[in-house]
């Protein structure tokens, strides 16, 4: 990953955390803002360290070795040495639409997950493709970022419900105009950061993936089929869990209409061009 990406991704979620401080300001004042960011960090510690379990217990995934599911855990394992990984800890979710994520804190603590959909739909050499996908991921820590960047835009949006609630501050400083707005636009701007770096890890990950498979053109082939798929196959996990989204190789939200600033994944279309690219 170039030290461009680093910057930018290090900047948006810097914008984060601005916005946290904002609302709290908001909502007490400095004290607030205070409150506001040692919650903040709060909510980090709890995502480092258990994110991987939390995100994996909402989609009722189950752990497979090389005896449950043999190709899949084997070509994971041969993936992950091209990559120069630990091997990761592998996981099936039993739903129709095909779609794949990693978790994890660190390439140490990771885990890749796909869904049975995914092995039914795939030929072995596009299946390949989208593991290396994630494994670029978990090679990247984008596991890390995007989970720390979800946990608080969602501590975002919980602190700006309550001040909706509850109301803010009460003193002859305070604008409530200008308190009503921030509550009202930071989740959203919080929601807009998120999407904005997932899009960007997403093509250093199609990037990374095809370089450790070796095969551009099977990642391409992949995503084609999964974006095809996907449209008309609800994954109710994610329906139920919007945040998570990101995490997926192809957005898994129904009423995926909406593009641009309110995407989670950059245009698969421009995905398999850059793909095609290197092939």
């Amino acid at each position: 990953m170039n030290i461009g990406n680093y910057v930018k991704t290090g900047l948006l979620m810097a914008a984060i955390v601005a916005l946290f401080g904002a609302v709290g300001a908001s909502l007490g004042g400095a004290q607030g803002m205070l409150l506001a960011l040692a919650f903040g960090v709060a909510t980090n510690f709890a995502a480092y360290w258990f994110s991987d379990r939390m995100v994996l217990r909402m989609y009722n995934a189950r752990e497979v070795d090389g005896s449950s599911a043999p190709q899949y855990h084997a070509m994971v394992r041969e993936l992950a040495a091209n990559a120069g990984l630990p091997m990761p800890r592998v996981y099936l979710i039993d739903e129709d639409q095909p779609n794949a994520f990693a978790t994890g804190r660190n390439p140490e603590h990771a885990a890749v997950a796909a869904t049975t959909g995914l092995l039914r739909v795939l030929t072995a050499r596009e299946l390949r493709g989208v593991m290396a996908h994630e494994l670029a991921h978990v090679k990247h820590r984008d596991i890390l970022t995007s989970t720390v960047t979800a946990s608080v835009a969602g501590a975002i949006a919980t602190l700006a419900n309550f001040g909706m609630f509850f109301g803010g501050r009460d003193d002859d400083n305070r604008n409530p105009v200008f308190a009503l707005l921030i509550m009202i636009v930071a989740p959203i701007a919080a929601m807009l950061i998120q999407f904005a770096i997932s899009r960007s890890r997403e093509f250093e990950a199609d990037r990374g993936g095809a370089e450790i498979s070796g095969d551009p053109q099977a990642l391409a082939d992949a995503l084609a089929k999964i974006e095809r798929y996907a449209k008309g196959l609800p994954l109710e996990a994610a329906e139920s869990h919007p945040a998570t989204a990101q995490m997926m190789i192809v957005n898994p939200l129904s009423g995926g209409g909406m593009r641009g600033l309110f995407s989670t994944h950059p245009a698969t279309e421009e995905r398999i061009r850059r793909l095609l690219g290197m092939a």
